[in-house]
């Protein structure tokens, strides 16, 4: 760890120790988390139980159970639905990591804090990772300390939300008040003895005299690299033969995060709040492995000479990264004439800055310097919202009609930033070529949108609602959605809930408008062979003369039916069953390596490129599959109780209809979309994960313990011979927490008790470069192996 690192992380604990004795005067209210929404609803005081669809909760105590400091992990645990690899060699995505719900696209998901859109990641997935060609919110910006608990919607909700609310939903409530607060440290190490990682975090509440209050949120970290990378025999005249060259596992990564939540009252009936965040993430990554010898070209048997002067013994190229998030949300909301209503702005920017170290540029040779900065992404969102809603009392039905409506107009805008001159000249940095002037840019768009939304009682027997939202977007035009949704109780016992919806996903800005060239490795003639490949802006003249087209927006279809039972107080289980279509579905092309006529027709242009790619609207989907959420309490004397979970998803996802090769392509034996493309989309994550977890709890003591399966899942190829289809794994997570006195609790757990690795990665095709890689970056469940932990927090 740097020594910035090491002060930046004892400031953070200095901070957490002082304010404790601040707020321990006050105790927090006791109980259990109310189950009432507010994702999917406009009504006041509906319950998750009565919502016409499938609504998780997930509470502090559940966000807290593993030894994980990140929420998509967290999430990827306790949602069986949820899908979260941790990709490793895959450039920004290393840093960036993205989640799916429902084994659709990570961009596919709407995220929300306290009801308000969150920003995206200025990242896009390029490489060969689940989620490809997606620009997702970055879930691990946002700090658990904040968080009092999540509410996701498993449904698509576009005709409430608008764009990307194909899959769900998920909204992040911020704690709130002015009592309470707690303070908390932790350490863990992974098995091999790497990983480490050091937390501090700290939350806790003001008033702000008798009309108002605020709540302040710090959370920082240190997490050591892991490697999994096997030894390097591929050269027995590398000076470092036989040696573990290549760092395969996580990243280096030091987040540090503050937010604030706020509310005042300004009038009789009106309340001004606002929250915000500012986080930085520092990422250092590893490239593929450079070889000190390189091959004379036409040499048989190959004769070798040194790749660099520099670095005699070969070299790890390093991308080391600063991803910065800011987001503020201001607004007033209250009542007037019967109405409540809400007016907020809303801003939110995350900024990527990308640079190189420990590498060359071959082509400048011995003058190379060895760090370069690459570039900088930039997205920005700002957002205006009126919300109005009330509750009308209609004769026919046994409750109030709720009528709500709303207004918003959003402004978006995507920037790319160069490099210096040195990372792109020529080849450009080994490991990632700087973005170049001719990539540099500036793009934006707005949209207004409207809604209206109905909700009702009908009968003291059957709820249901009505939802619309009309968009217009000054990049491709306009898109109405519409969602009809009903629950029946038959008794108390056994309810049935369904809905129908339509919904869209506008193209990002990032797929639109990324341009870079790099160095991307293929597989040839069983060989990991490194081709110089250029992204191109789906509107440019580079991407134009490969075939591309306009991007159209993903049009959706969900329909979704459940079953409720709930024969006792202690014991509930849901049964939902759904089917979702996606056409148009947006995908970034195979990788296509260039016959000399196209490669010519771009050299024209200036590009140098062996391969190309661009976003398209590829394929049509169908995906099809069943949540199973069951959960039952057994109460003990003196207050103890056990709680018993288990959760359960089938997803099956199938292509309808690929998109026809463009003639430029087809005459030039390209294909646009090829196998390994399509695929990815239907078979690259698991078709099923069970989870079964159990909890005891008593007033002093807890202990946790949860099992997950993850299913199988293939990673394919262009030649079926050589797909690897991966078993299934199985992990179970262990945990123990104790309080002493009134406000301190220790805890320590172990995650992966039994220490379980997914399947190897195959020799065949060299799949696993020699067994350099040893394992598969679409693993469910990682490859880092067994983990301990320990924390210790202090609440009041």
């Amino acid at each position: 760890m740097s020594t910035r690192h090491q002060k930046s992380l004892l400031v953070f604990s200095l901070i957490a120790a002082a304010t404790a004795p601040v707020f321990a005067q006050e105790a927090p209210a006791a109980g259990d988390m109310q189950t009432v929404v507010v994702t999917g609803t406009y009504a006041k005081n509906r319950r998750s139980a009565d919502s016409e669809s499938p609504v998780d909760i997930i509470g502090a105590k559940e966000l807290q159970a593993t030894g994980s400091t990140e929420l998509a992990s967290v999430l990827a645990r306790v949602l069986p639905s949820m899908n979260f690899p941790r990709p490793s060699g895959a450039d920004a995505s290393d840093a960036v990591r993205p989640a799916q719900l429902r084994g659709l696209a990570p961009d596919q998901v709407l995220v929300l804090v306290n009801g308000k859109r969150r920003h995206t990641s200025a990242v896009i997935n390029v490489n060969g990772t689940s989620g490809r060609g997606s620009a997702p919110v970055d879930l691990n910006a946002i700090p658990l300390a904040a968080i009092d608990h999540i509410e996701v919607l498993r449904d698509g909700a576009s005709a409430q939300y608008g764009s990307d609310a194909i899959a769900g939903v998920v909204n992040i409530i911020l704690k709130k008040g002015p009592r309470g607060g707690d303070v908390e440290v932790g350490y863990g190490e992974y098995q091999e003895g790497d990983g480490t990682q050091k937390t501090v975090k700290a939350s806790g509440g003001f008033s702000l005299g008798d009309k108002g209050w605020l709540r302040l949120a710090a959370e920082a970290a240190d997490r050591g690299p892991t490697n999994r990378a096997g030894a390097d025999t591929r050269n027995n005249q590398e000076p470092l033969y036989g040696q573990v060259t290549q760092r395969y596992g996580d990243s280096d990564t030091q987040p540090r995060n503050v937010l604030f939540n706020a509310q005042y009252q300004v009038g009789e009936n009106t309340d001004l709040y606002a929250f915000g965040q500012f986080g930085r993430r520092d990422t250092e990554a590893a490239a593929t492995w450079r070889s000190a010898l390189v091959a004379v070209p036409g040499t048989q048997p190959p004769r070798y000479e040194q790749r660099t002067p520099l670095f005699p013994n070969g070299f790890l190229p390093l991308q080391n990264s600063e991803s910065t998030d800011a987001s503020l949300v201001a607004g007033l909301r209250g009542d007037a004439a019967g109405w409540r209503w809400d007016a907020s702005v809303d801003y939110g920017r995350n900024s990527f800055w990308l640079d190189s170290d420990n590498t060359v540029n071959q082509d400048l040779k011995a003058q190379s310097p060895t760090h370069f900065h690459l570039g900088k992404l930039t997205n920005t969102q700002s957002v205006a919202n009126l919300d109005l809603a009330r509750e009308i009392q209609v004769a026919a039905f046994s409750g109030p009609l709720t009528v709500a409506t709303g207004i918003e107009i959003r402004h978006e805008q995507y920037e790319i930033g160069a490099g210096d001159e040195a990372s792109y000249t020529g080849s450009g940095a080994q490991g990632f070529a700087g973005f170049r002037p001719v990539n540099a840019g500036k793009n934006s768009r707005s949209n207004q949108s409207a809604y209206v939304n109905l909700e009702a009682q009908v009968t003291p027997k059957l709820s249901g609602a009505l939802a619309t939202r009309y968009e217009h977007y000054t990049d491709f035009g306009s898109t109405t959605s519409a969602k009809a949704s009903a629950r029946y109780a038959f008794n108390e016992a056994v309810s049935l809930r369904g809905t129908a919806s339509s919904g869209f996903r506008a193209p990002s800005l990032a797929q639109q408008f990324y341009t870079i060239t790099t160095t991307n490795f293929s597989v040839i003639n069983g060989f990991n062979t490194p081709i110089e490949t250029g992204t191109f802006a789906v509107n440019s003249a580079a991407a134009r003369a490969i075939g591309s087209q306009p991007l159209k927006a993903e049009k959706a279809r969900n329909y979704s039916i459940g079953l409720q039972l709930a024969p006792t107080r202690n014991f509930n289980t849901s049964i939902d069953v759904y089917r979702i279509f996606v056409d148009d579905r947006i995908a970034l092309s195979a990788n296509m390596t260039l016959p000399v006529d196209l490669r010519n027709a771009l050299a024209r242009q200036g590009v140098q490129v062996g391969a190309g790619r661009y976003f398209t609207n590829a394929i049509d989907t169908k995906t099809t599959g069943v949540d199973v959420v069951s959960t039952y309490r057994l109460d003990l004397p003196n207050r103890d109780r056990v709680d018993f979970t288990l959760a359960y998803n089938h997803n099956k996802n199938e292509v309808e209809h690929v998109a026809d090769n463009p003639e430029l392509l087809t005459r030039n034996a390209l294909l646009l979309i090829d196998r390994q493309t399509v695929l990815r989309t239907t078979v690259g994550s698991p078709k099923d994960k069970l989870s079964l977890g159990i909890d005891y709890t008593a007033p002093r003591w807890g202990a946790h313990a949860q099992a997950t399966q993850y299913g199988k899942f293939t990673v394919p190829q262009n030649n079926p011979a050589f797909d690897q289809t991966y078993g299934r794994q199985w992990v179970v997570d262990v945990s123990a927490s104790l309080k002493l006195g009134q406000n301190w609790r220790v805890t320590a757990g172990i995650d992966n008790l039994a220490d379980s690795y997914p399947d190897k990665t195959t020799s065949a095709n060299n799949l696993n470069v020699g067994g350099v890689y040893p394992y598969s970056i679409w693993s469910p469940a990682g490859f880092n192996g067994r983990y301990y932990y320990a924390k210790v927090g202090y609440s009041w």
